[in-house]
């Protein structure tokens, strides 16, 4: 995809922030957060630095998987508020310069969605928008997503008199997207919410949605390319908007997400999470050496200018570890879930980052330092800010869903309800909020919060993080991940020490010799020379950073 006005590319230096609208902010004391408490709370985000906000569904739902399984597509669930407190969010946060893109969930409904109960009769309109067989499928447990809930991905249906197919729960029976009445209903959809002021959409599963198994050969043989249709979304999201992203969750090994992006002209999904880079760096923290962070790095895809790597540390689903080798998966839970209520399915972790830290601040300083300074666009989830904790009592991935912590005052300021008429009970502990919120941080000079701040402002300063040119330096400790950053005529060299003690980096730019300097974006007192071979030594602490802007010593211009 050939861009011609790089103002079009926004998302390429944006600053994500995912959360659930039922637990951001409750503004009608009802114990389920609103659009209305989303909205009023804007300014927050804002000053933090947030310029796009991704929304998990807000949609009608039948309420059995956490608002993913829906049941209208072109609706707000009554309990959040009306389309006009939606609308009115939006244009808010356009007043604030933050865009919105939202959860698009297409690979299946819920099975109390209109089309699916009717599809259940055999002559119905809506029979094919569904996946069918009449006789008994194969044996298919080892492919099911969540084995400690289903045992096949097919179930049958007495009233259907068949099976269909369901690649989730049963309660989410797939679509049949080589149906074309499927994929216009998907695309009508999607217009009336850029049609209300979004930017995009942030594509669930993108994998399954463009899967055919099941579909008999007839059909099959109608559908040429399922790679095909992600060009169609890509290209009418762009002649709707301009500008508009499909920011797509295709948890695959980096060869096989770059089909996804398209082919040379990136015409596919304009973003996607890096999982591989993610669970490397957990890997790379559990063993407080930076080399299996290092190599994934090394080897993630390049892609076009019209696409996009997002970073996290994470997100609202299961701390996916299921692209590790058994024996490093292994070594990743000992080090941050070795109980088995911290882990879920056998491939993934239900905690947040500071608890799997001990709540080290120098640690989870450097591991969001280090997110925000690789290549790529940062995706934050609610309450990373903060250093919010889980709550294991809360079952399955919900555990890291808890509601957001505005203060120390009942129910962390979120609501004035009864604790028990909350949608979700509070975080607890050392992680709750009396001693974990924003009110006490947005005094304290020295919190979380305020060190955030700082990485979005220096980020949003620093386009190379962006549009980089990247490179990992060498060096001799393995516990040291040091990486340039290069756009035009900036430069930007990030050291991170993933270990307790402290070392001394040796580092040696090209191009580079006495005339210039090394000025750290994020301690003000720190500069250092470099000699007439282009060469410096840099001192970290035990898990220290630094982020280190290549300047004219004379002009101190960028360079």
């Amino acid at each position: 995809m050939r861009i011609t006005d790089t103002s079009d590319l926004w998302w390429k230096t944006a600053v994500v922030y995912c959360l659930d609208v039922q637990t951001f902010m409750d503004w009608n004391d009802d114990g389920m957060g609103d659009f209305v408490g989303l909205t009023e709370r804007l300014d927050y985000l804002h000053e933090l630095g947030v310029t796009c906000l991704w929304l998990m569904p807000f949609y009608p739902t039948a309420d059995r998987d956490d608002g993913y399984d829906i049941t209208d597509y072109y609706g707000v669930d009554p309990r959040l508020g009306s389309a006009g407190d939606f609308v009115e969010f939006v244009r808010t946060a356009r007043d604030r310069g933050m865009r919105v893109i939202v959860d698009l969930v297409v690979n299946h409904t819920s099975d109390r969605h209109p089309w699916f109960r009717s599809a259940r009769s055999r002559g119905s309109a809506y029979r094919d928008f569904y996946v069918w067989r009449d006789d008994k499928p194969p044996d298919t447990s080892k492919d099911v997503v969540f084995p400690d809930k289903e045992d096949s991905l097919w179930q049958y249906d007495d009233k259907a008199g068949a099976w269909y197919f369901h690649r989730f729960y049963r309660t989410q029976p797939d679509l049949n997207i080589t149906n074309e009445l499927v994929r216009d209903e998907i695309v009508k959809a999607m217009g009336y919410w850029l049609e209300l002021g979004i930017s995009g959409f942030r594509v669930d599963a993108v994998p399954f949605v463009i899967e055919t198994t099941g579909v008999d050969a007839q059909e099959l043989a109608r559908f040429h390319d399922p790679h095909a249709y992600l060009r169609e979304l890509r290209e009418f999201v762009g002649r709707r908007t301009g500008d508009g992203i499909l920011l797509g969750e295709c948890n695959l090994p980096h060869k096989d997400q770059k089909t996804f992006f398209g082919g040379s002209d990136g015409d596919e999904l304009t973003m996607q999470f890096d999982f591989i880079g993610m669970q490397n760096l957990y890997l790379s923290l559990a063993r407080e050496d930076a080399r299996p962070l290092a190599r994934a790095l090394r080897t993630r895809p390049k892609v076009t200018e019209g696409a996009q790597w997002a970073t996290f540390v994470r997100n609202h689903d299961e701390l996916t570890l299921d692209k590790l080798k058994p024996a490093e998966r292994d070594e990743v839970f000992a080090a941050f879930g070795p109980e088995p209520e911290m882990q879920l399915y056998g491939r993934g972790l239900r905690r947040r980052l500071p608890p799997m830290l001990d709540g080290d601040p120098r640690r989870v300083r450097m591991v969001y330092s280090l997110l925000f300074s690789l290549p790529g666009t940062p995706v934050l989830f609610y309450g990373e800010e903060i250093g919010m904790g889980e709550n294991l009592d809360v079952p399955g991935r919900l555990a890291v869903r808890t509601p957001m912590q505005w203060t120390s005052d009942r129910n962390g300021g979120f609501s004035r309800a009864r604790p028990s008429r909350l949608r979700r009970p509070m975080s607890d502990g050392a992680f709750g909020p009396e001693h974990v919120n924003v009110a006490d941080q947005r005094k304290d000079p020295d919190s979380l919060l305020t060190f955030m701040s700082l990485l979005t402002k220096r980020y949003r300063e620093s386009p190379e993080l962006g549009w980089a040119e990247f490179q990992v330096l060498d060096q001799p400790h393995r516990q040291v991940l040091a990486h340039e950053c290069a756009h035009d005529d900036r430069r930007l060299v990030a050291l991170h020490n993933l270990a307790p003690t402290g070392c001394t980096v040796p580092l040696a730019l090209d191009g580079c010799d006495s005339s210039h300097q090394l000025v750290d974006l994020l301690h003000d007192d720190f500069a250092v020379s470099l000699d007439d071979r282009g060469r410096a030594e840099v001192t970290l602490d035990g898990y220290g950073y630094r982020w280190l802007r290549l300047m004219s010593r004379d002009s101190r211009r960028l360079r």
